[in-house]
């Protein structure tokens, strides 16, 4: 599992920060000027929120 391929759609549940526990699909995925990747995440119930990409690892669900 890496967090360095990741695309829009694909699916990825977060192992670290605030969010930790949540999963949902990857969207809107920007780099800093300090070359942080930084993406948000769609959850099943269209909640969203932001995170880190280096925050969350691909998970091979399909929904």
């Amino acid at each position: 599992m890496e967090t360095t391929h990741l695309k829009d759609g694909d699916y990825c549940v977060v192992i670290k920060g605030t969010h930790i526990g949540k999963h949902g699909r990857v969207s809107d995925i920007n780099t800093s000027k300090t070359g942080h990747i930084t993406i948000t995440v769609e959850q099943d119930n269209a909640v969203r929120f932001k995170t880190l990409g280096r925050n969350v690892v691909l998970d091979a669900h399909t929904k």
